[in-house]
């Protein structure tokens, strides 16, 4: 197929974070996140050592003294603090939480933080770690591909692909899709490591987003690229005014991302056609939210702005203390199946901040109150159990 290329010229700079929608109610499509409260707020008293990790009910953060500290995602409250000095960025899954401790890669329970195991892995990691469906991957700073078993550590396979990951790995049914330093993509066999096609871009690409048969991914030459799973084809490219940032954003219909022209755009996810454009006030971080039918981006300094997923419509604003200590991350609400975002924030001399809003329903609800600071009310840290 032929490639088609989308071409516009714009001036301005980029957004924040993650991918996810709200799972729609039968019969209803989903809904604006705006206006928001405040489920509960929280102060860690302490700076981020490294990005925060979550899984399906939790968060993990890495803090001053070697700690690593997990909170419920739902109600905020503290499950569990043990010592651990981490050396790279955790992954979440399958009930365990991975990090890198010096030579050796960790593996804790989720639950209560105790020890599951650990395996020798002497190399430097180039990008946090990547989990999906029991396969936990490293790419290392060497330019190795190591797959790990998650439930016991054992590696089952290591490739050297040429050049260090510039973004994690991306696990997606049989494949598992790296972006690499020197400006591929690279798919190789998720079970045995073997490659299955390479694709060179004009730029370093992010961490690339599968959905069925596409592979959504920006990279450091001004376009977003569309990439046939199955082969690594450009099916269509959009040319933005300055490098694409972070991991977009899709629904059925659309792709959204931002761009350090400080642009936030929507293309139709079939063929890359331009459906919506928005300027932004400032410099994003990283790739947008979809939270219900609300696009949300998040720059270097608050507030967080939030568009209309059809037409681009400013929707409302997130306010928020400081500037944002990672990309906003989505959950979506166990027993309402509504969209949740958690939103972290650091401010020099006060440390790390972690709120979580919502939508707010009429009549509006009572206001939040702010949860006591549990770091400072623990009894001596323990240390975590020895896995056998």
């Amino acid at each position: 197929m032929a490639q088609r290329t989308t071409t516009i010229c714009c001036s301005a700079a980029a957004l924040i974070a993650s991918i996810a929608l709200a799972p729609a109610k039968v019969g209803r499509g989903p809904i604006p996140f705006f206006p928001v409260r405040t489920v509960w707020s929280l102060a860690l008293n302490n700076q981020l050592r490294q990005p925060p990790a979550y899984d399906a009910t939790r968060g993990y953060f890495a803090i001053d003294g070697d700690r690593l500290v997990a909170y419920d995602l739902v109600s905020g409250t503290q499950q569990w603090i043990v010592p651990a000095a981490l050396t790279s960025a955790p992954a979440a899954g399958g009930g365990s939480i991975f990090f890198m401790q010096g030579d050796s890669l960790t593996a804790l329970n989720d639950v209560d933080g105790s020890g599951a195991w650990t395996t020798s892995i002497a190399d430097k990691l180039a990008v946090a770690p990547a989990w999906h469906a029991g396969w936990l991957v490293l790419a290392s700073a060497a330019g190795s591909i190591i797959a790990i078993r998650s439930s016991d550590g054992e590696v089952i396979w290591r490739r050297d692909i040429g050049s260090p990951a510039h973004a994690s790995p991306t696990i997606a049914a049989d494949r598992v899709y790296v972006p690499l330093d020197n400006a591929r993509v690279v798919a190789l066999n998720v079970e045995d490591g073997q490659p299955v096609w390479e694709r060179r871009l004009g730029g370093q690409p992010n961490e690339i987003l599968a959905v069925d048969d596409q592979l959504f991914v920006g990279a450091a030459d001004n376009f977003l690229y569309c990439l046939k799973s199955s082969d690594g084809i450009v099916d269509w490219r959009w040319r933005t005014g300055a490098d694409v940032r972070g991991l977009p954003a899709v629904d059925e219909q659309r792709v959204y991302f931002a761009s350090l022209d400080n642009v936030l755009r929507a293309l139709n996810r079939s063929n890359g056609v331009q459906q919506w454009i928005q300027m932004l006030r400032l410099r994003p971080t990283a790739g947008p939210v979809q939270a219900g039918a609300t696009v949300v981006v998040g720059g270097l300094q608050p507030p967080l702005r939030g568009f209309n997923s059809k037409d681009g419509a400013p929707a409302g604003e997130i306010a928020a203390t400081g500037e944002l200590a990672a990309p906003p991350h989505l959950l979506i609400d166990p027993e309402g199946d509504q969209p949740l975002l958690l939103i972290v924030t650091r401010e020099i001399g006060k440390g790390a901040a972690v709120t979580l809003v919502a939508r707010s329903n009429e009549p509006p609800l009572a206001p939040f109150t702010a949860l006591p600071n549990a770091l400072t009310t623990l009894p001596a840290l323990q240390e975590a159990p020895t896995a056998r």
